[in-house]
């Protein structure tokens, strides 16, 4: 069960323009969530299963959906791949197993950030608002440089469109991101902390697997033809793989 500590207040966050969608089945959590969500300024939508909440979803177009893992009938996978279909809502998975594979799942059919029951309200809005500081157009500094070709990976910051070659390639915000954080700097490798800092927050509270779940998600999608855009640099981080 979650306990509130009361509550907390990131001014850099307007939470009065965000809306976030409790997805979970037990009446007492669901309260609770909705309490703390409350006491903190969101505007806050609740859903007690999987079909109801994908409704919500097109309705209502939330900011942010905490969507628990173990609803009844269609489970919080489904409606995370659902839902990433249908919307760039950032996703909080919860679960009340600590299972690496329900992680590793989890984000891979796109959740931004997951979180283990039990937990406190204050580390769920300290998510929650660490996730609404990023922003969605990483490193646009000006129309010159929003065009981003390096071999046969084109990337363009503005209409947030990647093709490898002729195809494009559909990618979640987070994948976007991290790209755009790559191709900013074709020749540097970055840590997981560089990339956290960037791409998440710089107040980040989870830990640094995150980066290396969603460098596999982008890998997955734009290594077509089998070579590597992206290389790792072993005990370091990553960085675009350059031909020169």
């Amino acid at each position: 069960m979650a306990v509130y500590h009361g509550p907390v207040t990131i001014p850099a966050v307007d939470v009065g323009a965000v809306s976030v969608l409790v997805v979970e089945d037990a009446p007492e959590f669901q309260k609770l969530l909705e309490a703390v969500l409350v006491r903190e300024g969101y505007e806050t939508l609740v859903a007690a299963d999987g079909e109801s909440a994908l409704e919500m979803v097109e309705r209502h177009d939330p900011t942010v959906i905490v969507l628990d893992l173990g609803l009844p009938g269609i489970d919080g996978i489904e409606v995370c791949r659902r839902v990433r279909m249908i919307s760039s809502a950032y996703v909080v998975m919860l679960t009340a197993r600590d299972d690496e594979v329900d992680r590793l799942v989890g984000l891979a059919v796109g959740a931004d950030d997951y979180m283990t029951k039990p937990f406190s309200g204050r580390e769920l809005v300290a998510r929650i608002q660490a996730m609404l500081r990023r922003p969605r157009t990483t490193a646009v500094a000006s129309t010159d440089d929003h065009q981003r070709v390096i071999g046969d990976l084109r990337v363009d910051l503005l209409a947030r469109e990647v093709r490898v070659g002729d195809q494009e390639i559909a990618l979640t915000k987070l994948e976007f991101e991290l790209l755009a954080a790559l191709t900013g700097r074709p020749d540097m490798v970055f840590t997981r902390q560089m990339l956290l800092e960037q791409v998440w927050d710089t107040n980040w509270v989870g830990d640094d697997h995150v980066v290396d779940v969603h460098i596999a998600n982008l890998r997955r999608k734009i290594d077509l033809d089998g070579r590597s855009h992206i290389k790792t640099v072993r005990g370091v981080g990553y960085r675009l793989a350059v031909e020169h």
